[in-house]
């Protein structure tokens, strides 16, 4: 059974840093295009960030300059690495496979607060 589990949040000033780390248990991982999503309250889920199998990456224009995605294959990993945040980036954080059906992780928290 594929499984998402997704790690790092947590509380941050604004301003602060956050590197989030998602450990996805899917066969031919090197191949799959992975994507961070958020959720933030009374919002929908909104595709933040993404990644090819080569490596390529884009962004929303929320988050681009201050949002990093990035894949260790090996390791079957995701991580975003988040620099200057700010209260608007409070959500919870989801990632997933991008053009499949496969079922979404508990996501970890983001709050962004003074």
């Amino acid at each position: 059974q594929v499984q998402l589990v997704e790690s790092g949040g947590g509380l941050v000033q604004p301003g602060g840093s956050l590197r989030l780390s998602c450990a996805a248990s899917l066969r031919f991982f090197s191949g799959k295009v992975m994507g961070w999503y958020r959720q933030a309250p009374g919002k929908q889920r909104e595709l933040v960030a993404t990644i090819s199998s080569r490596g390529n990456t884009d962004y929303a224009d929320s988050v681009n300059g201050r949002f990093t995605i990035s894949r260790n294959n090996g390791r079957k990993t995701v991580f975003l690495q988040m620099n200057s945040l700010k209260p608007e980036d409070t959500a919870v954080y989801y990632c997933n496979v991008l053009y499949e059906n496969v079922a979404w992780g508990q996501g970890t928290q983001v709050t962004v607060s003074s």
